[in-house]
């Protein structure tokens, strides 16, 4: 799943060049400091980030990003992590920053956010991404930068030619599936819906939105150290709806490329799909040749959503604390205000930057984006993506082996049990 739009870096050193690693990048006590930055942003992104960072006046700090390959982020961030030359501030997803943390390898800022300075404390954040960047200790090797926010791309042509109302919040799961099975096989599209976060490996974290709407218990009781998960009655009421829409063609199947998914809808060949709020910005500069909306997920009763976010990690071998949140602090914060206008991919965790991102997606006509955005940032009820566990990939593969042949009616939905039961015994192994 993407996260991000982007992840091609361009070198776009500041003022200086200088060595890349966090741990060669201070001076003496008097002297400058270097701080560098590594993202996963495009060229495009990464040179809005430049000149914004311009604007950082600090004549004892200088700051340089770092290059990285293009499709190479997550390589060169392992590579730089087993040589402990890891940039003083690098991009990083949750699951990053809670194993990254756990093992001791990241500056824990979670005193000073705490402290506050100014109104750059805790309390201006949104609360659910800060809450799921503490470890279980209450550490933070990071703060959260931006915020990912899911929904239901539409074709509102394709609605409107089908005579279907346009979704919106407060719709239903059964609105929607009625809706994919009236939207199959027509226009050239063959599902109604692609939904690849329904039928991937992340697959039974999102189903606990059906749950938790209905009242029912999520998969997971905590996404980052979970003690159990389970299929409460209303999970598997959510399932079997979700394996009789597959059945039926209205949606599709797990195993469908979705790798091509975004494109397909842009010209209209995917009536509907699941996808994140950073798809916008892509929309805006490709001008998608259909009318199209975003909206929330449907619900059973209670607005429930994901929630997931990315952030910005500093190692713990950083030469200066002070000059590195001076920077984080900076990023979070003006760089924002400066980069969304032009590409806005995400709002910022720090709420009091997320006007400029709203703002620049009300001025290209993307009211269903921002209505969406806003209506998920405020959700009652939400949910975590995945785990963020050194074992997670663990139960990928338990998914794949027995929670996806039920969707495809390979296995009755009776099986969800003894899915859960052997992710159970893995949580246990781990004690």
């Amino acid at each position: 799943m993407k996260r991000i739009i982007g992840t091609t870096l361009a070198c776009a050193g500041l003022l200086t060049a200088t060595a890349c690693g966090g741990s060669d990048s201070g001076g003496d006590a008097d002297g400058p400091v270097t701080v560098t930055v590594m993202t996963w942003e495009s060229p495009e992104t990464n040179a809005a980030i430049k000149k914004a960072l311009e604007g950082f006046k600090d004549d004892k700090i200088t700051v340089q990003l770092i290059d990285t390959p293009s499709g190479g982020y997550g390589d060169k961030l392992a590579s730089l992590t087993q040589a402990k030359k890891l940039p003083d501030l690098f991009w990083c997803g949750n699951d990053t920053e809670q194993q990254y943390t756990s093992q001791g390898l990241l500056v824990d800022w979670s005193k000073r956010i705490a402290d506050g300075d100014g109104d750059f404390k805790a309390d201006k954040f949104v609360a659910s991404a800060m809450e799921n960047w503490k470890t279980a200790d209450g550490q933070m090797g990071g703060l959260p930068s931006l915020m990912n926010t899911y929904g239901v791309w539409y074709n509102l042509d394709a609605f409107k030619a089908a005579g279907i109302p346009e979704p919106k919040a407060g719709w239903t799961w059964d609105d929607m599936y009625a809706a994919a099975g009236k939207l199959a096989n027509k226009g050239g599209a063959k599902y109604g819906l692609v939904a690849d976060q329904l039928t991937s490996a992340d697959a039974p974290f999102t189903m606990s939105l059906y749950s938790v709407s209905a009242g029912g218990a999520p998969f997971t009781d905590n996404v980052n150290h979970p003690t159990k998960a389970e299929a409460d009655d209303k999970y598997t009421e959510g399932v079997s709806k979700l394996a009789e829409a597959i059945k039926s063609g209205a949606v599709a199947p797990p195993g469908y490329d979705a790798s091509n998914v975004p494109a397909l809808f842009s010209g209209g060949k995917v009536p509907m799909m699941f996808g994140g709020q950073w798809l916008a910005a892509g929309f805006q500069t490709d001008k998608p040749k259909i009318k199209y909306g975003f909206a929330p997920f449907p619900q059973v009763t209670t607005p429930t959503t994901l929630y997931d976010s990315v952030g910005i990690c500093t190692p713990q071998y950083t030469a200066n604390e002070d000059s590195t949140y001076k920077v984080l602090q900076y990023l979070n914060t003006k760089v924002w205000d400066a980069v969304l206008p032009a590409a806005p991919v995400a709002p910022p965790a720090y709420t009091p930057a997320q006007e400029s991102y709203f703002t620049a997606l009300t001025k290209s006509d993307q009211t269903t984006v921002v209505d969406t955005v806003k209506a998920d940032l405020a959700a009652e009820k939400t949910v975590g993506v995945r785990f963020t566990t050194q074992w997670s990939s663990q139960v990928g593969d338990l998914t794949t082996a027995m929670y996806q042949p039920i969707l495809s009616g390979k296995k009755p939905v009776s099986d969800l049990q003894a899915y859960v039961g052997k992710i159970n015994d893995l949580i246990k192994s781990q004690g």
